[in-house]
């Protein structure tokens, strides 16, 4: 037990110490601009975007230990929100539905580009049913930045679907470096001095997903993952009525 509880402990505590020293590097250096960093909340109120990369590059490389190649889709899916973060700030579409209605009226909004990264997880298997598998990569990244409306949900959701993983060799190194960085900004995050955005929600979603590719069971967990990216859209508007 304590040989298959070193690797997840120090996964944690990685990923835990880069989004911390992440988050207060860019907090003291707002590199373009502290004004390129802030954004408005749920309540109107200025918080900064610096959790969403400190929390990508944490959760990425945390995982990448692990496997190098589903440190790479965690990164990738972490640059694809940085991009709506970048140039869909006041967009209020959200959800597939909204995206892909767009897409039918020959609009490609920044949420659309995100979504390419169904394709993303493919890298991490080689059968054809661990790429449809690795799909659930996209759908847990999905999940997490819907349900990223106001203080505190997307981090909690990371900690909640992360957690039953973490006992598990493999796999649970994987789970705790989303974990690890996930907790490591959620007390800002509840504070409102910053908010993980497109960019840190879809990295640490990715990083759940690629420890359910990775996994023994991986069909029951991606029915799982998939059936809570599908009911996304409601849990995302659900939490906007708490607002």
């Amino acid at each position: 037990m304590a040989n298959r509880s070193r690797p997840i402990g120090s996964s944690f505590a990685l990923a835990a110490a880069l989004a911390r020293t992440g988050l207060t590097v860019l907090r003291a250096t707002a590199p373009g601009g502290r004004e390129r960093w802030e954004r408005g909340n749920h309540a109107g109120r200025a918080v900064d975007l610096h959790a969403g990369p400190a929390c990508a590059v944490a959760a990425a490389v945390g995982t990448a230990r692990v496997r190098p190649a589903a440190g790479f889709a965690v990164l990738a899916a972490g640059a694809r929100g940085a991009y709506d973060d970048a140039v869909g700030a006041g967009d209020p579409r959200r959800g597939f539905r909204a995206r892909l209605s767009a897409l039918r009226h020959g609009e490609v909004t920044s949420g659309a580009v995100k979504l390419s990264g169904l394709a993303a997880g493919a890298v991490l298997k080689e059968r054809p049913l661990d790429k449809v598998l690795a799909g659930v990569v996209a759908g847990a990244a999905h999940f997490v930045n819907l349900v990223d409306v106001r203080p505190g949900p997307a981090g909690a959701s990371v900690l909640a679907l992360g957690a039953p993983g973490l006992p598990r060799k493999g796999p649970g190194a994987e789970a705790a470096a989303a974990v690890g960085a996930a907790a490591a900004v959620l007390p800002d995050d509840l504070a409102e001095r910053t908010m993980l955005g497109d960019t840190g929600a879809h990295a640490l979603g990715a990083a759940l997903g690629v420890a359910v590719v990775a996994g023994n069971g991986r069909a029951a967990h991606a029915a799982a993952l998939v059936a809570a990216a599908s009911c996304g859209e409601r849990a995302s508007e659900a939490a906007h009525s708490l607002v």
